[in-house]
C-alpha cells in the first residue's frame, strides 16, 4: 500500500491520467468532496459492469451472434472487468489490516 509523507494510505481513485497512470488521493476523511466523488464514480463504473454483463450474456446466447458484436462486447467486458478490479483493490487497500497495530 502506498502512503504518502505522513504515513497516510494512499487511496487508489477510479480513474488514471491522461498517459494511463493511476491516481491516487492522499486523505484521512472518506466524506472529503473528493472521497465522495470518487464513491459516486465506483458506484456508477459497477452499475456500468453490470449492464455490460448482463448484455454480453444476452449477446452470447445468442446462437447468430455476428463476430463484430463478440468482439465489441469482449472489449466492453475486459473494460468493465478492468475497473471492477481497480475497485477491489482500492477497497482491499482501505481495509483495515487486523495484523496491523496503526
Amino acid at each position: 500500500m502506498l502512503r504518502d509523507g505522513t504515513g497516510t494510505a494512499l487511496r487508489l481513485l477510479p480513474w488514471t491520467t491522461p498517459e494511463g497512470l493511476p491516481c491516487y488521493l492522499s486523505t484521512d476523511d472518506p466524506n472529503s468532496r473528493l472521497s465522495r466523488l470518487a464513491d459516486e464514480v465506483e458506484a456508477d463504473l459497477l452499475d456500468s459492469a453490470e449492464s455490460v454483463l448482463f448484455a454480453a450474456r444476452a449477446l452470447l446466447d445468442e446462437p447468430e451472434a455476428r463476430r463484430r458484436e463478440l468482439r465489441f462486447a469482449g472489449v466492453r467486458m475486459a473494460e468493465a472487468l478492468a475497473d471492477a478490479l481497480r475497485i477491489a483493490g482500492s477497497r482491499g487497500h482501505r481495509w483495515p489490516d487486523p495484523l496491523r497495530d496503526d
